[in-house]
């Protein structure tokens, strides 16, 4: 049985319409074991995004809590949510979001740089992580010269590369076809026997529900099942 490594208790998020309220998020309860992939699938709006936000200290819950290693986030300083994120949080973003002035070795070694490690930790593990995705003969390429599925797949050794204890990736395979994406999910599922990750997934794909070790269906804001 793998450890608790997130809970989130009884969270909802309004955000201000005109006069009233929409509640995005109506009271979720999950939790996230460690070394596992959980997917939290459902349609556009159905708060998916906006609960891995939250759990991600990319925003604030209306009421409720989210633990992280038993610490609710939410109560945390502004200062300690920005060490959080740098040090024990990775994101996979559906947009890739890589600088596209850098090339992908220069993708992943600038998070180390961030992050503290040294010129030579940050060499040996830059290349083990493009090596980890299949890139070590795409890295002095330069994002424009990538694939889709190949510039995921930077942005994947550029989420590990920090040694997260956890990490969300927000419709990663979103924009790619088929069979990149089950490629793209498949280096998750190695992530999570060889670097010991702990991943986060949103998805409308009904095609990757059979690889996950939990799935939390979304709709309107609740979870409507879970298996």
């Amino acid at each position: 049985m793998s450890n608790i490594i997130m809970q989130a208790k009884d969270v909802k998020r309004a955000y201000n319409v005109g006069e009233g309220k929409f509640w995005a998020l109506k009271g979720l309860n999950l939790t996230v074991a460690e070394n596992r992939l959980t997917i939290l699938k459902g349609r556009s709006g159905s708060g998916k995004t906006t609960m891995m936000n939250i759990m991600g200290a990319l925003d604030y819950p209306t009421s409720g809590d989210v633990l992280f290693g038993g610490a609710p986030i939410n109560k945390m300083s502004e200062q300690k949510r920005d060490r959080l994120r740098r040090r024990e949080i990775g994101f996979v973003f559906q947009s890739v979001a890589l600088v596209g002035m850098m090339s992908a070795y220069e993708n992943v070694e600038f998070i180390l740089r961030m992050s503290g490690y040294s010129p030579k930790e940050r060499k040996e593990r830059v290349e083990s992580c493009l090596d980890r995705v299949g890139l070590s003969a795409r890295m002095y390429h330069m994002p424009a010269e990538l694939s889709g599925g190949e510039q995921q797949r930077v942005a994947i050794a550029r989420a590990i590369a920090h040694r997260p204890k956890i990490i969300f990736a927000d419709e990663p395979t979103a924009e790619l076809d088929t069979a990149t994406g089950l490629k793209v999910v498949k280096i998750f599922k190695d992530l999570i026997e060889l670097e010991g990750a702990t991943i986060v997934m949103t998805t409308h794909d009904p095609g990757l529900m059979d690889v996950a070790d939990k799935v939390y269906e979304l709709a309107d804001g609740e979870i409507y099942n879970e298996s």
